[in-house]
């Protein structure tokens, strides 16, 4: 059964893992991984990544992904969105609320002192431009 507007804008606020999809060249499958985002209703979806990884690079490169969260219980749902994409340098803070949003405090903490290490970092910001989804209810 699909799932109306606000069901959806809710359900992607939740703190679920995405598998983020992109489209690669020469033949291949599109690029898919599980990644942390955030989502503000009637907003952009984002996520924040390696500035020179490879799925910022290829990100670059469609101009567009896919981010996909599904749950199984109570009952088994999904929220699809497709979009295009603007790509800047991560804000002071982005990586931190994202680390705090998925990890309790003590993690969060430990998360974000490794992370010190990492290279730079980008956001990406997706507008949601088609959405698929749906409940299919208590299997």
């Amino acid at each position: 059964m699909g799932i109306s507007l606000d069901d959806r804008q809710e359900f992607l606020t939740q703190p679920l893992i995405a598998a983020l999809s992109v489209a690669r060249q020469n033949g291949r499958a599109p690029l898919t991984v599980p990644i942390w985002y955030d989502y503000t209703p009637g907003g952009d979806a984002w996520i924040v990544t390696g500035k020179d990884s490879l799925k910022t690079r290829l990100i670059r490169e469609a101009g567009r992904c896919t981010l996909m969260v599904e749950r199984l219980e109570p009952t088994v749902r999904y929220v699809s969105i497709e979009g295009p994409v603007q790509i800047a340098d991560a804000a002071e803070g982005e990586a931190e609320a994202m680390a705090r949003r998925y990890l309790p405090p003590q993690a969060a903490e430990a998360y974000l002192a490794q992370a010190a290490s990492f290279p730079p970092e980008v956001t990406i910001r997706l507008t949601p431009e088609h959405w698929i989804s749906a409940d299919l209810g208590a299997l």
